[in-house]
């Protein structure tokens, strides 16, 4: 009788064991269970895809569910608490209508950029001041700094682009870019590439993973556009990929679980780096919204 209670008290306490161990938010037996919704940056977008697919893999129990819509939408997103994790390409303060205090930066990868013209354009390098004139209008015809006999086609990202605002700041030092007649606009960074490859005179600029044999990548005051030069900020036009979170923390042990596994050292220089980013482990200085560098 007394072997029965005792296997009967046995099992009670493994049941009772396995139900405390089910009643996690977010977890049962260990492994994590629910929904994460990842929205905006497009620019971010096919790459967090295969992040969340690599993440899901090594957590059945998860689904994540990865939508564009752009940086602003991606930070309202996180703020308003409309989705899990809001994508930026921009930092939390440098968009107006955005409380910076009602969610948490993660910075999960870099973005590297640069100027790429039509291959027949006749140059492979230019001073940042003659950048700064080119897009402001000022230089015109490409043999005005030692080019062909050839007018300058400019290809321009429309107001609402993380890339474009990347690129004013840190290539134009600010300046406004000229959106003269025949002058071309687009978002798309592969329509971008498209264009400049085959618009004799064309010049834009796409990110280091866009760079081909198609358009050439231009240098600028001698600096090339390689990450090596942007893990140092010789080269500086570069910005930080965010993955804002609202800070009342609901599913708090989703979301850190999905940004630690993408700051793991195997995947930044797995999927991150074939995918044509930086790794943020790589970066040898931290940079600020204010635009702020020192050395880790």
């Amino acid at each position: 009788m007394l072997k029965k209670v005792i296997g009967i008290g046995s099992i009670l306490a493994l049941t009772i064991g396995s139900l405390i161990g089910c009643s996690g938010q977010g977890s049962t037996q260990g492994q994590l269970t629910g929904n994460l919704t990842s929205v905006g940056s497009t620019a971010m977008q096919p790459v967090v895809e295969e992040l969340a697919k690599d993440f899901m893999s090594k957590n059945t129990g998860v689904q994540v569910t990865v939508q564009g819509g752009g940086s602003g939408q991606g930070l309202s997103a996180a703020m308003n608490d409309t989705a899990d994790i809001g994508n930026s390409d921009v930092f939390a303060e440098e968009k107006d209508k955005i409380d910076p205090k009602k969610v948490t930066d993660h910075k999960v990868f870099v973005v590297g950029m640069g100027p790429v013209v039509n291959k027949e354009v006749g140059i492979d390098q230019l001073t940042q001041d003659q950048l700064i004139k080119i897009f402001t209008g000022k230089i015109t015809n490409w043999k005005d700094i030692g080019g062909k006999d050839q007018k300058i086609v400019l290809v321009n990202r429309p107001e609402s682009s993380g890339t474009r605002a990347t690129f004013a700041k840190w290539a134009l030092n600010g300046a406004k870019e000229f959106r003269g007649q025949g002058g071309i606009e687009e978002d798309s960074s592969g329509t971008v590439k498209k264009i400049v490859s085959e618009t004799p005179g064309a010049i834009g600029y796409l990110a280091f993973s866009y760079f081909d044999d198609k358009v050439k990548p231009l240098k600028l005051d001698g600096v090339e556009p390689t990450n090596e030069n942007v893990y140092t900020n010789k080269w500086k036009i570069w910005a930080y990929e965010h993955m804002y979170t609202n800070n009342n923390g609901k599913k708090k042990e989703i979301e850190e679980a999905f940004i630690k596994h993408i700051l793991t050292p195997e995947v930044q220089t797995g999927v991150v780096s074939k995918l044509g980013y930086i790794p943020v482990t790589e970066m040898k200085v931290d940079r600020d919204a204010a635009g702020n560098i020192k050395n880790k």
